[in-house]
């Protein structure tokens, strides 16, 4: 009778010692280490208790600033930039993250430090958008932007913003600029 209690026990002791951490830099669909899509604004201290976070609160509304929200790392290294759905509100979800730091990376290790063939090889690219000075190529399976400069384009498609820029006009090693997360989709 005590053997089969005992061998409970321990085998209860081992699953919850094996209980997997977040990373903190690991990348889904609906989060960011701890941060989620559902994380509100005054929740920001928990999720980042080792990290600095500057909120910049204008007071006037009429500047058009949306109060977004920077993570450091304690040495001063920016990991993150947040905005907020609304702004001046505590109780506000994180609409938009921007990925600053390469130690963030998706489960297909996609980072800031990415191509633009490493983003064509692991993911389904749904949109590229031509703006003036870049290109943003969307990924639906993560909720992910990826902005690359122009610079990176060949020059005859650097200048003309009506151009209909597919997946095949852009350099396999075109790099990204910005990374972005957008939870407004949801």
């Amino acid at each position: 009778m005590n053997k089969p209690i005992f061998s409970l026990i321990i085998l209860t002791l081992f699953l919850t010692s094996c209980k997997k951490e977040q990373d903190p830099f690991q990348i889904g669909k609906h989060h960011i280490g701890l941060l989620t899509d559902s994380t509100q604004v005054k929740d920001l201290e928990q999720v980042f208790s080792k990290d600095s976070i500057v909120k910049f609160i204008s007071g006037d509304e009429f500047t058009g600033n949306v109060n977004d929200i920077k993570i450091f790392e304690k040495g001063g290294k920016k990991l993150l930039s947040l905005t907020p759905k609304r702004a001046l509100d505590s109780t506000s979800v994180i609409e938009s993250v921007q990925i600053f730091d390469a130690r963030y990376k998706t489960d297909k290790n996609i980072t800031t430090l990415s191509t633009f063939k490493d983003i064509a090889n692991n993911y389904k690219i749904t949109r590229i958008d031509n703006l003036i000075n870049a290109i943003v190529v969307s990924v639906n399976d993560i909720n992910a932007a990826f902005t690359i400069d122009k610079k990176e384009l060949p020059a005859n498609l650097r200048f003309d913003m009506d151009l209909n820029i597919e997946a095949t006009h852009i350099p396999d090693h075109a790099k990204v600029k910005y990374f972005f997360l957008n939870w407004s989709k949801i």
